[in-house]
């Protein structure tokens, strides 16, 4: 079979493989304050404006829970799109901590301003607001889960709105390599360094073996992260594993050629869809595509490919995804374009 269902079927790039490798029998001191974190942290802050912070941890689950868990006071909750993978895909783990995630419809996966602003402001004219979870944060992903962009004005209207309010803003970055390489996006790693309270520079699922880089912008968030993510379990005790595959993708711009590689196939499996007929459900220009399929072109592409369900239409029609990666072949594409033409 050939797998078109994640982004993260793969191992690590072999670049950093080698590197691993070459460093194996390096000693360093553990918990992430080597050199090869340390250097890596200073790849990063090169992209990004002002005096940041950096982090690794080693999953996005993990990162999402320990970096709001650490924002949060215990009464307040933080404000999420309703396919936002904080309220959908992480087992309730916000809520482990003792926050509520509340939701907002989203448009194609984002939040719209004025959303926003509606509940916050519906929050506190409620004369029982002392009752309800505070809100106190948002949430939002770049790349969203239906691989679509917020633009750069979006983030700064956002961004503003949290400052007027005394809210936080914080953007997953777990596909933020493919959000960069898109041809509509006009946000850069320095933005999101302006237009966020903290954000994230996806590894896992962007060539490394595993691993996201977490920025804190906002200085008074900055203290005492590692003890939250010591006693969050994150703190990896071979932290140098982590910098050393950042180290590698901050360095000849490797996380950008890898991420346009796979948007740049994306790009020619919706080509190769809409020139069959086929209508895409969301408008994204990332690694992530979801064509509208019946049932029999399912059940005759499923012979060869993996992808998945995502969204039923109606009796016969399904959404699907179909997902790219750094590490998807050329040839595989190609195999898979010729049978879309034949469906």
């Amino acid at each position: 079979m050939i797998r078109f269902d994640n982004d993260y079927s793969t191992g690590g790039h072999p670049l950093i493989l080698e590197r691993l490798v070459e460093t194996n029998d390096e000693q360093h001191p553990g918990y992430g304050v080597d050199d090869h974190c340390k250097h890596a942290a200073e790849l990063i802050k090169e992209h990004c404006s002002g005096d940041v912070d950096v982090h690794f941890l080693v999953g996005g689950t993990q990162t999402n829970k320990t970096v709001i868990a650490s924002m949060l006071r215990p009464h307040q909750a933080v404000i999420a799109a309703d396919s936002g993978h904080i309220a959908v895909h992480e087992t309730g783990a916000i809520e482990a901590t003792g926050h509520k995630v509340i939701t907002i419809p989203g448009i194609d996966g984002k939040l719209r301003l004025e959303d926003v602003e509606n509940y916050v402001e519906d929050y506190w004219n409620d004369v029982t607001f002392e009752h309800i979870p505070q809100p106190k944060m948002v949430y939002i992903s770049q790349p969203t889960e239906f691989g679509t962009l917020y633009s750069k004005q979006e983030l700064t209207d956002l961004y503003d709105f949290c400052k007027q309010k005394n809210m936080y803003l914080m953007v997953d970055g777990a596909r933020l390599g493919y959000a960069l390489a898109a041809k509509e996006n006009d946000v850069t790693i320095k933005d999101l360094s302006e237009l966020s309270d903290v954000f994230y520079i996806g590894g896992t699922k962007v060539g490394a073996l595993f691993g996201e880089a977490v920025v804190f912008t906002n200085d008074a968030l900055k203290p005492d992260f590692r003890y939250f993510i010591k006693q969050n379990g994150g703190m990896l005790a071979k932290g140098r594993l982590l910098g050393i595959q950042y180290e590698v993708l901050f360095e000849d711009n490797l996380y950008e050629a890898i991420s346009k590689h796979a948007v740049e196939l994306a790009d020619k499996l919706t080509k190769a869809f809409e020139e069959k007929g086929i209508q895409m459900k969301y408008p994204s220009p990332t690694n992530q595509r979801f064509p509208i399929l019946t049932k029999a072109q399912i059940e005759t592409l499923r012979e060869k490919y993996t992808f998945a369900d995502w969204e039923k239409i109606d009796d016969n029609l399904f959404a699907v995804r179909f997902c790219t990666s750094w590490s998807t072949k050329r040839e595989d594409v190609d195999t898979l374009i010729q049978d879309i033409k034949a469906l």
